[in-house]
C-alpha cells in the first residue's frame, strides 16, 4: 500500500528481508502475546539468528553498517507486519540506546558488549525517565554515587520496555548534585550496567498498561545498587551530551514504527470496506467510509516523507558538516510528532471502519488503536515537541 518510490536500494533490500522473518509470526501470534502478555521473544530470535539486532551498529563488531534511515525502514517493516508497537518495542531499544555506546563505550564495552546484543544473548533497556521528573531529565534525581573502584546506584525509573527480559540497562544517572554544577545540563553520566534480578538492591515492578502487552513495562528500583567503575560510558558528567547521540535516532525509528502500524489499519479497513456488502453493496462504495481512509492515508504518505527525510539528514549529518544539529533536531521531532498524529487517525478511521467489529480483537484494529497511543506520547509528548519548534523555529518565547 504504502509507495514505494523514491527508497534507496538497502532500503528496499532492508524490507524485503525483515518481510520475510515477520511473515513467520502471524496476527494471530500477536493477539495471544498481547492477551497472554507473554514477550515476543521468538521474533527476537529470529532477528538477532539474521543479524538484524545490529543494523546500525560498527561493522568491526559484527554490525551491518547501515544506518538509521534503514533502521527505520526496518522497524516501520515489523510494526507494518502486524507485529505493530509491541513487535517493534521488543527489539527497539537494542538499535537506538546502543548508539551512544558504540560511539563512546570503552573497549570492554565495544568488543564484548556490543556483540552479545548483536547475536542476541543480551537484551538492552534504556533507563531515563523517572516518576518526579518526566521529561525534565536535567533533573531527575536517580544518583550513582562514585566509591574506589565501583559505583553505588540509588533512585528509581519508569516506564523502563523489556526490563523483565534485558540483561542490560543503558542508564543515565547523576554523579554530581545539580546544586554543585555551573550549568543543568552537566553532572548526569552513562552506564551501561548489568540487571541482576537476584540482587536485593534491585527491584523491578512490571506496569499493567492499555496497549503493546506484548512488551512488559516497569518501575525499576535502586537501593545501594554496586556497579563496576568501568560500566561507565564515555567521560562522567558528560552523560546528557552522549544521550543526545541517541534521541534524535529514536524519534525517527519511533516515526516509523508509528508510519507501520498506521498503514496496517488503513490496509486491514480498506480490505474489510471491499468485502463488507451492506445494503447489497459494499460499504466502500459510501464516501463516508472512503474519504476518511483516503485522508488517512495521504497523512501517512506525507508523514513517511517527514520521516525518512529526518533518517536522512540523521545519517548525513556524521558526514556532512553543513548539516547542522538544530536541522537534524527539527526533522526529527517533526517526523515523530507528523507520524505519530497519522498513525492515530489511521487506527480511529480503522476501527470505525469495522463498526462493531472494530470492538473485536480477531479483527486486530482495536490492538493498533491501543498501541497507536504510544508514539503520541512517548519518548516525547506531542506538546512538547510544538514547544520546541515554537521555540527554535519560530522563535518564541519559552513557555516552560
Amino acid at each position: 500500500m504504502m509507495e514505494m518510490s523514491g527508497f534507496t536500494e538497502e532500503q528496499l533490500s532492508v524490507r524485503d528481508a525483515v518481510q520475510k522473518i515477520c511473515a513467520q509470526f502471524p496476527n494471530e501470534y500477536w493477539q495471544q502475546h498481547d492477551q497472554s502478555e507473554t514477550d515476543p521473544k521468538e521474533l527476537h530470535a529470529a532477528l538477532a539468528a539474521d543479524g538484524w539486532l545490529g543494523i546500525a551498529l560498527p561493522e568491526q563488531f559484527g554490525g551491518a553498517g547501515l544506518g538509521i534511515s534503514e533502521a527505520t525502514m526496518m522497524l516501520q517493516t515489523i510494526s507494518q507486519s502486524g507485529a505493530g508497537m509491541a513487535g517493534a518495542q521488543s527489539i527497539h531499544a537494542n538499535v537506538y540506546a546502543t548508539q551512544p555506546l558504540a560511539r563512546f563505550g570503552n573497549k570492554d564495552q565495544l568488543e564484548s558488549t556490543i556483540p552479545n546484543i548483536i547475536n542476541g544473548k543480551w537484551r538492552v533497556c534504556f533507563g531515563v525517565t523517572e516518576p518526579n521528573t518526566g521529561l525534565d531529565t536535567l533533573r531527575l534525581k536517580t544518583t550513582a554515587t562514585r566509591q574506589g573502584d565501583k559505583y553505588i546506584i540509588s533512585g528509581q525509573k519508569i516506564w523502563i520496555t523489556c526490563a523483565q527480559v534485558a540483561s542490560k540497562m543503558i542508564l543515565l544517572a547523576r554523579t554530581t548534585p545539580l546544586e554543585e554544577v555551573k550549568k543543568p545540563s552537566e553532572g548526569l553520566s552513562m552506564f551501561c550496567i548489568d540487571i541482576d534480578r537476584s540482587n536485593p538492591a534491585l527491584e523491578l515492578k512490571k506496569i499493567k498498561k492499555m496497549g503493546g502487552r506484548a512488551v512488559d513495562a516497569n518501575e525499576v528500583f535502586f537501593d545501594h545498587y554496586e556497579v563496576p567503575a568501568n560500566t561507565l560510558i564515555g567521560e562522567e558528567g558528560q552523560g546528557f551530551k552522549i544521550i543526545l547521540h541517541g534521541m534524535n535516532a529514536e524519534r525517527c525509528l519511533l516515526a516509523g514504527e508509528a508510519l507501520g502500524l498506521g498503514y496496517a489499519a488503513v490496509e486491514k479497513a480498506s480490505r474489510y470496506a471491499r468485502e463488507r456488502v451492506v445494503f447489497g453493496r459494499p460499504i466502500g462504495k459510501n464516501q463516508a467510509i472512503a474519504h476518511p481512509l483516503a485522508d488517512a492515508y495521504m497523512n501517512l504518505e506525507a508523514a513517511k516523507l517527514a520521516t525518512y527525510h529526518a533518517a536522512r539528514l540523521y545519517d548525513q549529518s556524521k558526514t556532512d558538516k553543513s548539516i547542522t544539529p538544530h536541522a537534524v533536531g527539527v526533522a526529527c521531532n517533526s517526523a515523530k510528532y507528523m507520524a505519530a498524529e497519522a498513525a492515530f487517525k489511521a487506527c480511529e478511521r480503522a476501527v470505525m471502519t469495522h463498526g462493531g467489529m472494530g470492538y473485536a480483537m480477531e479483527y486486530d484494529v482495536e490492538r493498533y488503536l491501543r498501541e497507536c497511543l504510544v508514539p503520541r506520547i512517548a519518548p516525547v509528548s506531542r506538546e512538547m515537541i510544538l514547544n520546541f519548534v515554537s521555540e527554535k523555529v519560530l522563535e518564541l518565547p519559552r513557555s516552560y
